[in-house]
Order: C-alpha cells, then sequence, then structure tokens
C-alpha cells in the first residue's frame, strides 16, 4: 500500500460550454448555457428535443484517417486526454506503471444507432469497416491507452452516471496499491440521438421546456421539470505525490478521498441513506470532518425527485453550511461523463478560489436546505470539497479533493 498522497497534476474537458477547459470553466463560471434545440432531421418527430451539444466538432482535432475510425465519444475522449496530458506536462512514465481509466453509460450509441440505420435500409455492404470497434464501450480507455502507451491497464467502468466518478475513484485505489505511478482518469458521452432522447422522453425523465432551451435544466429549482440530456467528457491526470514532486510538476489538488456504494434497491429511485454513507465513507478514507468541507458539486440532475433526494443525503453526512454547485444547470446532463466533469469544476474551483453559480435557480425549492451558490459566481478559498455521482441502478460514487 503506497502512503504517498494522491495529486492532480492534469486536467482536460469538453462540454457544451467549449470545447477545452479553459472555455468550459469561463462558461460555468459565467453562468452560461450550452443548451440548445436539436435541429436534426432525425429529431423532427421527436417529443422532446433539447440537448447540450458541444459547440466545436471533436474529430477536427484528429487526423481524418484516425477520427473516421472512431465513434464521437472515442474522439472526445482522445481530444480530452491529450489535453490533460499536455497540461499534466507529458509525464516520462515507465509504460507499465501508467494506466487509462475512462467510464462511460453508453459507449459509442451514435455508431451502433448510425450503422443499425444502414443495416435496416438494406445497405449491409456499406457498413463502416470500423463499426465494432466504434460502438464498443471500452472503446475511449483502450485507445487513449493506445495514444499514451499505457500497459497497466485500459478499464473502462460502466455504472451509469456514476461513472466518470467511479472511474476517478478506481484510478485512486491503482495507485494506493502501487499498480501505477500515474493513471488517466475519467468519463466520456456521446448520447444526442434519436433512441436515448426518445427513452428518456418517455420514461418522462426530461425537461419540456422548447420555449426556453437555456432554463430548461434548473437543478433545485421549485419549478424544475426534468433534466436535458448532454455529451461531454472531462479526464484528468493524477499521480502519486512523490512522483510527481520528483519530475517538478504542477499541482492543481489533492485527490483526498473516494467511496463507492450500491443500493440495491430501485432501480431509478435514488436512496439518500446509502448517498449519505457513500459521502461519509469518502470523508472517513480522506481523513477530513464534515465541517471541513466547503463546497459540494451537487449531482443535482433537476428532476423533481432526485433533487431532494439528494439534498436530504448532503444534508445528512456534512451539514448545510457548505456552499453547494450544479453546473448540470448549464451543461445538461452528460450521464457517464457527469460524474468526471463535476469533479474537474469541484477542482478548478478548489483551485482558483472561484464557485461557479447554480443557472435557472429562480425560486430554491423550500424542500432543498442547502447553501446553494445562484447569480453569479462566489469567491470563496475552501479547502475540502465533495464532488456526488449517482447512477440509475443504485450506483452511488463520492469523491473528496483538498487544496493544495
Amino acid at each position: 500500500m503506497v502512503r504517498d498522497r494522491i495529486v492532480v497534476t492534469g486536467i482536460g474537458a469538453m462540454t457544451p460550454l467549449g470545447g477545452d477547459l479553459a472555455t468550459s470553466w469561463e462558461g460555468l463560471l459565467a453562468g452560461a448555457s450550452g443548451v440548445v434545440i436539436v435541429e436534426d432531421e432525425w429529431a423532427r418527430e421527436l417529443p422532446v428535443r433539447l440537448a447540450g451539444r458541444l459547440p466545436v466538432d471533436p474529430g477536427v482535432s484528429l487526423p481524418r484517417k484516425d477520427a473516421r475510425k472512431l465513434d464521437r465519444c472515442e474522439q472526445m475522449a482522445m481530444v480530452t486526454a491529450r489535453e490533460a496530458w499536455a497540461d499534466a506536462g507529458r509525464p516520462e512514465v515507465d509504460p507499465q506503471r501508467l494506466a487509462v481509466v475512462i467510464g462511460t453509460g453508453y459507449g459509442g450509441v451514435q455508431s451502433t444507432l448510425g450503422q443499425h440505420r444502414i443495416v435496416e435500409a438494406g445497405n449491409a455492404r456499406r457498413m463502416s469497416p470500423h463499426a465494432i470497434i466504434m460502438l464498443m464501450a471500452n472503446g475511449p480507455a483502450a485507445w487513449v491507452s493506445i495514444d499514451l502507451g499505457a500497459r497497466a491497464g485500459a478499464r473502462t467502468p460502466i455504472s451509469a452516471c456514476a461513472s466518470g466518478a467511479e472511474a476517478i475513484s478506481i484510478a485512486m485505489e491503482m495507485i494506493q496499491l502501487d499498480l501505477a505511478d500515474v493513471v488517466v482518469a475519467g468519463g466520456v458521452e456521446a448520447p444526442v440521438d434519436n433512441l436515448p432522447l426518445a427513452a428518456f422522453a418517455q420514461m418522462r425523465a426530461l425537461s419540456t421546456r422548447h420555449d426556453d432551451p437555456a432554463a430548461a435544466s434548473r437543478p433545485f429549482d421549485v419549478d424544475r421539470d426534468g433534466f436535458v440530456l448532454g455529451e461531454g467528457a472531462a479526464v484528468v491526470v493524477l499521480e502519486r505525490e512523490g512522483f510527481a514532486a520528483a519530475r517538478g510538476a504542477r499541482v492543481h489538488a489533492v485527490a483526498a478521498g473516494a467511496s463507492v456504494n450500491s443500493d440495491a434497491a430501485d432501480i431509478t429511485t435514488a436512496d439518500p441513506v446509502n448517498q449519505a454513507r457513500a459521502i461519509s465513507t469518502a470523508l472517513r478514507r480522506a481523513g477530513v470532518l464534515p465541517t471541513d468541507i466547503g463546497l459540494v458539486h451537487a449531482h443535482a440532475t433537476s428532476t423533481p425527485v432526485g433533487d431532494p433526494l439528494e439534498a436530504e443525503a448532503i444534508a445528512a453526512a456534512i451539514g448545510t453550511h457548505p456552499a453547494v454547485t450544479a453546473t448540470k444547470s448549464m451543461t445538461g446532463h452528460t450521464l457517464g461523463a457527469a460524474g468526471a466533469i463535476g469533479a474537474v469544476a469541484t477542482i478548478c474551483a478548489l483551485r482558483d478560489g472561484l464557485i461557479p453559480p447554480v443557472r435557472n435557480l429562480d425560486r430554491l425549492d423550500p424542500e432543498i436546505k442547502l447553501d446553494v451558490v445562484t447569480g453569479v459566481a462566489r469567491r470563496e478559498r475552501v479547502h475540502a470539497a465533495v464532488a456526488n455521482a449517482f447512477g440509475f441502478g443504485g450506483h452511488n460514487a463520492t469523491l473528496v479533493f483538498t487544496a493544495v
């Protein structure tokens, strides 16, 4: 067991607010919105056409011969991992001590649907020869491991909306167990297509606020009516502190603790008792007290049922004193990428002393007894912060980060 702390030395992100970390972070601090009406032909008859979409094409950053082999989520993973790797200073590390862990909820769903349409049209011989490697859920982790030459493992947790956070927790475990010195970890999702939109709409999970897309995602607001489907990716580079110090690496934050558990109850409705347990366990493993926590990045998807349950869990495990943010109000819900994007927002908030506001919070639900940041970014230096991610199936993941 390695006794070194685990530090964050690199960050990358692509969100509906920007094609890189700097632009995305600027948008989060400004309270901007990346939610739009989907105008594609395939969306014309859908009951819900709202989505958080990237403002850039991730394939443009890659050579054309490479981009055509990759699903959109694989492209996003490659671009974001390269940004994080460059931000970390491209560590010189033994390939046998370098690992990749990238979670996703659905993998190459756009390739799956696109290739299926070709077959259904009677054109099976026109399918891409790369179809299998484009649709497989382990593709993002596999491609990034190939790109970086990582041979200590290329792992893919699939735990719905907790996938990205769980990936980071696995990365931390790998370093603690001395299986790697450096791990590139995060989450990615590119689900904006007709089947995911129609399916979530059919279960009445999505907002239908088509008259004002930017106001559709409204966590904790009394008038919230569902989440907005979004796409995105976020990746961090985690290192054993001694390894990072030896090469003079810049450190953004400390990855202090993590916890993953399961409700083993309802497939869609969360259990606040187990969410609170995940938070408390992560705090204990991080060696921090509830009173030390100054910021919580809430999972807060903007659903009528889910938001109050998480608020109950936060209050039970930590209290009502920390500042709370919920960046899905700006990006929409990026499913398997959400936990990683939340982690990145938390890390940046610790680093810069700025907490993004929750957009569209006009009237706080009276059931929510939390200090939710609204209006403008709050300037506050925080020592320790929590990032939550909870997924269908009863998957609960909590990460704890501390300032350097």
